[in-house]
């Protein structure tokens, strides 16, 4: 993300494979329809998407926001623990340094561990969810790959999910968090740790929360999926609102933010 309120150039995505877990054909199809939409949405939004090249044998290459940390020009990048993760960095690795002109830092310590889904950038600071895929020293790597801007680790609860999976920027200074006991303890330790104030908007559904703002718009889920949210996003946002269906994808991620790495070219 970008601290230029998150106009983005690009993003740098993957696609939905044959080898994506799935119940039956329909799930496939029905989450590469959405996949679709996404895409288009985004590419509405003067979003130029850089799909990177993947074997179509790796099931979770639509999920790319796992591979780097991405802001002001540097990608952090964390070392892959299975051969298709290695795989899926070396080509996000390729497009954001050879097209897009982006500074890698690669995560050296061994013991640190971060994923994309447990970092929340709000344009002023960073929060990092520390998680069983992300640790303290994953989000001292963070501090250290962007210094110029706080960095505050953060618990989720044990056996909860990702931190993006309750918390996201869903406008200039506008934290959506969801309505779960997680969603709100996890709330109460970002406000108690925050360097700045930020406004809350709390959506019913926890599906809800994970959200995106691409170049003045606020992108969420479709009212079928979240029809008590939905009501809320209607009521509080007074700008740009987009809504999609994201229902099979979501079964098997974190959300909206899950699909994309959302960059601005240098």
């Amino acid at each position: 993300m970008d601290f230029k309120m998150h106009e983005y150039t690009h993003a740098v995505v993957g696609r939905v494979t044959p080898a994506l877990p799935a119940t039956d054909r329909a799930y496939l199809n029905d989450a590469r329809r959405q996949h679709e939409c996404y895409l288009r949405l985004l590419s509405e939004l003067n979003v130029e998407v850089k799909e990177v090249d993947l074997p179509e044998s790796f099931p979770h290459n639509v999920f790319i926001e796992d591979v780097a940390v991405v802001c002001h020009g540097i990608a952090l990048m964390p070392k892959g623990l299975t051969t298709a993760e290695q795989v899926k960095a070396k080509a996000v690795r390729r497009v954001l340094e050879k097209e897009l002109n982006h500074t890698i830092i690669e995560l050296t310590d061994p013991e640190a561990r971060i994923v994309g889904s447990d970092v929340l950038f709000t344009g002023r600071e960073f929060f990092v969810g520390i998680t069983e895929a992300s640790n303290e020293a994953g989000a001292l790597a963070v501090a250290e790959a962007f210094p110029e801007f706080p960095c505050t680790p953060i618990k989720v609860t044990k056996g909860a999910h990702h931190l993006k999976k309750y918390v996201t920027v869903a406008g200039p200074d506008i934290l959506c968090v969801g309505n779960s006991k997680e969603a709100k303890e996890l709330l109460k330790r970002m406000e108690r740790e925050a360097n700045f104030a930020y406004q809350t908007l709390t959506v019913p559904e926890d599906d809800a929360a994970n959200c995106l703002y691409v170049n003045g718009t606020l992108i969420h889920r479709a009212i079928e999926e979240i029809p008590e949210s939905f009501k809320v996003f209607c009521e509080r946002i007074d700008f740009a609102r987009r809504s999609i269906c994201f229902s099979e994808l979501a079964k098997i991620s974190t959300g909206l933010s899950s699909c994309s790495l959302l960059v601005r070219k240098i």
